[in-house]
């Protein structure tokens, strides 16, 4: 590839840089800046403007402007610009970043069909995430694009300023996230040994905590405003104003002790109740900021202990901490950061342009041609061909200065035979070597990039040997990573029989290595016929907690529906052959094969992570609030009974998720409320596994107790015996603390279920709740087209096609789960 292009693709800033095995170029912005802000303007007359002129205009008509927007990569949330009625997706947005940013590049490399771009995305980006950024690279016809995580090309850049070896840990604070990454370095080969971070945590929550915390209140003080003016939408241009004036505070402390977050009356053109024209004057000093952003501080150093746990090091093991990202210019942030975890701060490189040079070094590695855009091999051979068998091996791409070509001679060499190698750029030559199996010749190569090299072969009179092959190359590069660490656990929800409790299948598991693939055969648990509305569905978590599936993240759904194939049944019990891959951006790839339709079904058809079935945050407050609560009600069962900090910690955090149902206009607000949910029901999972016996028997009396107090007067005789004899079987798995234990209590509360699921006032009173839960559907039409045919039947008295109904939507629904929800989930089988 003539042109290797990196673009990091910021919260707030954005960079684009290129590779040509030598040299790295950053491209400035027509201001001739290193970075673009990641900011859009549209004005009245609809003509539109890109980055600094954005950014700033915004500060006039925050209602022309959309700023932020890669926090909502991933999801339906809508970016508004309600002053010129207009609405664009997230992915539209960062597709005009990405338009500009390359156009920056020269024309003839624009144009080049010989040019390959990666884009970097945060480790912590999920699969949604993930595509939705490549959908943004199709938007903006950028052409061949790979996906790089951000602490990986972050690496890349440190290793083209510092070769030295040893441990070093990246610490990538940027506007919107933080990325963690721990790597070792020897003789300009780097392993990534472990990765964390935050997702919602970077300088954009540092200009939130000035605002939250010292405007509002200086406003209150200075102005008859009311005191719930913050969710007033009278004032939200006031509070987007403040949050402009805050970050520029904030970047003036970098380089002084004060600041002033200041705002003229003129530009905000606001009065309050008693007419008074609205200002802002308040004066800032680096201890203020520091005591406003501490919190934040500590959670991001957690995060890297964390890491450094993961990775079974501590700190006596790092050599130095590398700064990466717009906040981290703050030397008290730096200094900070070093001082608690103890390694020493280290500026190696610029943190600004840091990742979009080394996304542009990372793109040299990787092998165009390949649809996959999987790395080049590491390893070359040269087989010269014709009747003596001999080859070349040799490292195709290395970081150093030389290496070594060996020959390789199978059966019988010529007696008398040799070999020479020269250097076709410099004209260096080996002279005449011994051909015989092993020899070894050392090699310089005297460039960056690729080195030619032609090989001759002697017979024992000293003729030359006609070979049908006689060059290779070997590429001197900048630095060569040879281990990135999965990000996530990424799993397949799974039965384990036909109606058997859900499980979590890993594809990948934090750590591994990537790329990594594989092959899983599954089965049908129900029959699939070409046409029909039916579907089966691989649901796909990342997390690590296997009870229940639904405490991980949901992160998309590969389905095959009726509609996917013309002719024929997928029977019960079929065989679905599932071949991945995850790559090295951490993208997961997904074919199934079924051989009883000669079908095949690829994510990149059938992965539906589209609009309708991700989460839009300014109208998810609800949703947020009743997993919130859903999670405090177990919480609150397992804390009566067990003692753990970590409880503490989770209840902590689901209180202050629980409250966003007064804030759900603000997507960030709720967006970082959801990840608290998450982080509460992770915290549970831990506590769970130290705790087993204890909560073991908390959700068997919960079970016990459900059946006695909701079901016992609707069974059948032989149902209250089998259950009371599988609760003492339960039982005795607790005290033998057995691994049956939660196929035990799946199976009560499937029979909890099956029990209620007889009685008609069930299957209407649970239809009725579903239609009160658009909130936790990922498909959007599919619900509303089912709600429709359940009132049809519940109109016509059609129980049985209700049930029908019924059990459709508890299978396509994501969210909570109660005693009795045992039909939600996947309907594929691993047995």
């Amino acid at each position: 590839m003539s042109h290797c292009v990196g673009i990091d693709l910021g919260t707030t800033n954005s960079a684009i840089s290129s590779f040509d095995g030598e040299d790295v170029r950053l491209y400035k912005n027509p201001e001739q800046g290193d970075v673009t802000p990641s900011a859009i303007f549209i004005d009245r007359r609809g003509n539109k403007y890109i980055g600094g002129r954005a950014y700033d205009n915004a500060l006039r008509s925050p209602g022309s402007a959309a700023t932020l927007f890669k926090r909502m990569m991933g999801t339906s949330t809508p970016i508004k610009l309600p002053a010129v009625n207009i609405t664009m997706t997230p992915e539209e947005c960062s597709a005009e970043i990405l338009r500009v940013l390359f156009g920056y590049l020269p024309e003839e490399m624009r144009n080049s069909a010989d040019i390959g771009t990666v884009i970097t995305v945060p480790a912590a980006f999920n699969q949604m995430q993930r595509q939705a950024t490549m959908t943004a690279a199709e938007l903006a016809d950028i052409g061949k694009v790979a996906l790089m995580q951000e602490p990986v090309a972050a690496v890349m850049s440190v290793m083209r300023h510092r070769r030295t070896d040893g441990m070093f840990l990246v610490f990538d604070l940027g506007g919107g996230t933080l990325d963690i990454a721990l790597a070792e370095s020897i003789s300009g080969r780097v392993n990534l040994l472990a990765h964390g971070g935050i997702e919602m945590c970077g300088g954009r929550d540092f200009d939130r905590a000035m605002v939250d915390s010292m405007v509002k209140a200086w406003l209150l003080e200075h102005f008859d405003l009311p005191d719930n003016f913050s969710v007033d939408p009278q004032y939200s241009t006031l509070l987007r104003m403040a949050a402009w004036a805050a970050e520029k505070a904030k970047i003036t402390l970098s380089s002084r002790e004060e600041a002033v977050i200041s705002l003229d009356e003129t530009l905000i053109g606001l009065r309050d109740r008693s007419g008074s024209e609205i200002y802002l004057d308040i004066p800032i000093t680096r201890a203020m900021l520091d005591g406003l952003i501490a919190p934040r501080i500590e959670e991001s150093v957690r995060s890297a202990r964390d890491t450094l746990e993961k990775a079974g090091l501590d700190p006596h093991d790092i050599e130095r901490v590398v700064f990466v990202g717009g906040p981290t210019q703050y030397k008290p942030l730096r200094d900070k950061v070093a001082f608690e975890l103890g390694i020493a701060a280290s500026t190696d490189v610029n943190p600004m342009t840091a990742v979009a040079e080394g996304a542009a070094i990372f793109a040299e590695s990787i092998d165009w041609s390949s649809q996959r855009r999987g790395r080049k091999s590491s390893r070359g051979s040269l087989s010269t061909g014709g009747a003596l068998q001999i080859s070349f091996n040799f490292l195709a791409r290395v970081p150093d200065h030389r290496t070594k070509i060996i020959a390789n001679v199978k059966g019988q060499a010529l007696a008398g035979a040799e070999f020479q190698i020269d250097n076709l750029d410099t004209g260096w030559s080996s002279g005449r070597l011994s051909l015989k199996d092993g020899a070894a010749i050392e090699v310089s190569l005297g460039k960056p990039a690729e080195n030619s090299f032609k090989v001759f072969v002697f017979d024992a009179a000293g003729g030359p040997i006609s070979l049908a092959s006689d060059r290779l190359v070997i590429s001197r590069t900048a630095a060569s990573i040879d281990a990135i660490p999965s990000s996530h656990s990424i799993g397949v929800e799974i039965r384990e029989r036909i109606g058997g409790r859900p499980t979590l299948l890993h594809l990948v598991r934090e750590g591994d290595q990537l790329p990594k693939k594989g092959r899983e055969v599954f089965q049908a648990e129900e029959a699939l016929k070409a046409g029909s509305t039916g579907s089966l569905r691989f649901k796909l978590w990342e997390g690590e907690i296997q009870d229940p599936v639904i405490d991980n993240r949901f992160i998309g759904m590969f389905q095959i529906r009726g509609s996917d194939f013309e002719a024929g049944v997928i029977p019960v019990g079929a065989d679905l052959i599932c071949e991945y891959e995850v790559r090295d951006s951490g993208k997961l790839d997904i074919e199934v094969s079924v051989p009883s339709i000669g079908g095949s079904f690829s994510s990149h058809r059938n992965f539906y992570s589209h609009q309708e079935g991700q989460i839009d945050y300014t109208k998810s407050g609800q949703r947020i609030v009743d997993e919130a609560n859903s999670v405090s009600k177990r919480l609150t069962e397992i804390s009566s009974k067990v003692d753990d900090p970590r409880l503490d910690e989770a209840k902590e955090k689901l209180d202050r998720a629980a409250r966003v149902e007064n804030r759900e206009s603000d997507p960030d607000d709720s967006k970082k409320a959801m990840d608290d949910v998450q982080e509460a029901k992770r915290l549970l999972a831990m506590a769970r596994k130290d705790h087993i016996k204890e909560i073991r028997q908390i959700e068997l009396d919960s079970a016990i107790g459900f059946f006695d107090r909701h079901v016992r007067q609707f069974a059948r005789p032989s149902e209250e015996t089998s259950f009371d004899n599988l609760a003492i079987t339960a039982q005795r798995a607790i005290e033998r603390n057995s691994t049956d234990f939660e196929s035990h209590l799946s199976e009560l509360r499937g029979k909890n279920f099956m029990v209620l699921w007889r009685q008609d006032w069930f299957v209407i009173d649970r239809f009725k709740l579903r239609t009160e839960e658009a909130h936790l559907f990922i498909d959007a039409k599919e619900y509303e087209e089912l709600v429709a045919l359940g009132f049809q039947a519940l109109k016509g008295n059609e129980i049985e096609k209700l049930r029908e109904i019924v059990c459709r939507l508890d299978m396509s629904r994501v969210g909570m789960t109660d005693e009795v929800d045992m039909l939600t989930g996947a309907n594929i089988l691993k047995v």
